[in-house]
């Protein structure tokens, strides 16, 4: 079974030799950046730079608005804004308020009422448009950055969750201030290489969609060998990583989160 490398290079002001992820299994990804309607984290700015599309889901377009000038305090809030456009606005359109829709309308941004359809949540339609945008590049270098992913009504985060399954062979990383949250599927083994300079030690190991009859890791304090997890026995919660890099193999799909520090 191939081996999937994840790094949280996307934290790092740049793809440098400060990352702890070893040169030969660098990729050149392509990151796009979705933001919701949950508070955004401090380093979105990174985020953006990063990025080469970006989107905000519906009410993301009001985060994007009032929260970003708050970041720059010594700027004007105007020029803020103008420096920080979306390249698109999607979703059901029942949050973004009325004078942030004509800024960004005015502006001249892409703007998708996607209201009739009440099966998807605004984070899959914006997934959905980024996988139909960028057809010719290959999914192994996509990876899609959410920001305010977390946090908030618990049925909004259990949705986005639900996102990542879905879309399950699509790399997809919900973030907040304080964590990160990315799959692990079942059809590969998984090497994560940890910069203890913006994330750990606290992680977590979860099934999802089914128990795991097996699950094997090295490189946490709390290391498994071929255990068995599922809801109502046990799960990885509160474990730590003990050097630079962390192997997993499971028969089932596992949530993958990671504690962020302080930026």
């Amino acid at each position: 079974m191939s081996v999937l490398f994840h790094s949280s290079e996307f934290l790092l002001p740049s793809s440098s030799s400060s990352s702890s992820f070893p040169a030969e299994h660098r990729r050149s990804s392509t990151y796009a950046l979705v933001l919701l309607n949950q508070r955004l984290p401090k380093f979105t700015p990174l985020l953006w730079k990063h990025s080469q599309l970006r989107l905000c889901a519906d009410g993301g377009a009001n985060r994007v608005f009032d929260e970003l000038p708050l970041l720059f305090p010594h700027l004007d809030a105007l020029d803020v804004r103008n420096s920080y456009k979306p390249d698109v606005i999607s979703g059901d359109m029942d949050s973004i308020r009325a004078e942030v829709l004509d800024f960004y309308d005015k502006q001249g941004i892409k703007i998708f009422d996607e209201s009739e359809d009440e099966d998807t949540t605004d984070l899959h339609k914006c997934v959905a448009y980024i996988l139909q945008s960028m057809p010719n590049l290959e999914e192994s270098n996509l990876c899609i950055l959410v920001a305010g992913a977390l946090g908030g009504r618990f049925d909004h985060e259990i949705g986005n969750i639900n996102v990542l399954c879905r879309f399950s062979t699509t790399r997809i990383i919900l973030l907040s201030d304080d964590c990160l949250v990315h799959l692990l599927p079942r059809t590969h083994h998984h090497e994560i290489h940890v910069d203890s300079s913006v994330e750990g030690p606290h992680c977590g190991l979860i099934p999802i969609g089914m128990p795991s009859g097996s699950t094997t890791t090295k490189g946490l304090q709390w290391d498994l060998t071929d255990t068995e997890m599922k809801f109502g026995g046990l799960i990885s919660s509160s474990n730590k990583v003990k050097g630079e890099k962390v192997r997993v193999q499971s028969d089932t799909d596992l949530l993958w989160t990671i504690s962020l520090k302080k930026q």
